[in-house]
């Protein structure tokens, strides 16, 4: 069993009403289909970027139905189906595969210390629930609170044929490299840090998962092609554009700036769920002055 997608996954927002109260289910399928016409390979929906894990369980169940109707045959759908606990897990995990999900991607259970052990376990018992369904693992241990190591994957790796390959968002390029170096029998390695997109790209990615791209799929869409057609120094200077780009997030604080930067470049996400915050005006102002100021708009 393999990991076969190439191109850009969207890792995609959720939107929400005024307030965050409701999922706005009905910017959901057009957002996906919006992303997709964009150039999308890959939609990632309910993972951090889309808020997973300020959602309800039904609520992260009919955002992946939604998100499958919009993204047609045209891109594979990879459902976030990670949760604090392994029932909740696995209830997702089937219900992705149910759904008609690609594949799925599971985080590190997070807020409690997880040894290697634990960690395991919890792979394990998703894994054989499901043992018909691609899964991959999902690296983010500044959110997460549990590192995967390399030991663990590599065991996981073997251990399931379910188990395809890695989403890794530890942003550690030494960590990217051992995983590429030590890949076999085609366990995908993919790169969820934009910041270092051109390096797995060029190391041999063929996919990678990015938040920016809700905002920015043209650069990343441009990197990676170039990166494809040997063109490294247009791929690169692409990669520094990319990198500005998303500098611009900070001015918010995350979340909020991304769904700005979306709606002033022509498409309306809805808004954040707290303790995600809104943008106050000056905010707005800023991103707006550092879009026009990088040709964005």
């Amino acid at each position: 069993m393999k990991f076969n997608v190439e191109g850009i996954i969207v890792a995609i927002v959720t939107p929400f009403t005024k307030g965050g109260e409701y999922v706005d289910f009905d910017k959901v399928a057009p957002l996906a289909a919006r992303m997709v016409k964009k150039g999308a390979a890959g939609l990632f929906p309910c993972g951090t970027t889309g808020e997973g894990h300020l959602c309800s369980t039904e609520e992260r169940k009919t955002i992946l139905e939604e998100t499958i109707q919009g993204a047609g045959k045209k891109a594979r759908v990879i459902a976030h189906t990670g949760a604090m606990d392994t029932a909740t897990t696995i209830e997702l995990t089937l219900q992705a595969q149910k759904s008609g999900a690609y594949a799925a991607a599971v985080i590190a259970p997070c807020f409690y210390g997880y040894d290697d052990v634990a960690l395991e376990q919890y792979y394990k018992a998703v894994a054989k629930a499901t043992p018909n369904f691609p899964i991959l693992l999902y690296n983010l241990p500044s959110c997460a609170k549990n590192a995967l190591s390399p030991e663990l994957i590599h065991k996981l790796a073997t251990s399931h044929d379910n188990i395809v390959g890695i989403k890794d968002s530890s942003g550690s390029m030494p960590l990217l490299t051992r995983l590429f170096g030590e890949a076999e029998n085609g366990f995908a390695v993919i790169n969820g840090a934009d910041e270092q997109g051109y390096q797995a790209l060029v190391a041999g990615g063929k996919t990678v998962v990015s938040g920016s791209s809700n905002a920015y799929i043209d650069i990343y869409s441009e990197l990676y092609k170039n990166v494809k057609k040997g063109n490294l120094k247009k791929a690169w200077k692409a990669q520094l554009r990319l990198e500005r780009a998303t500098r611009l997030f900070v001015y918010g604080g995350g979340l909020g700036a991304l769904k700005e930067i979306m709606r002033q470049r022509g498409f309306d996400p809805g808004y954040v769920r707290p303790p995600q915050r809104e943008l106050s005006a000056a905010e707005k102002r800023k991103i707006a002055k550092g879009l026009e100021e990088q040709g964005l708009i």
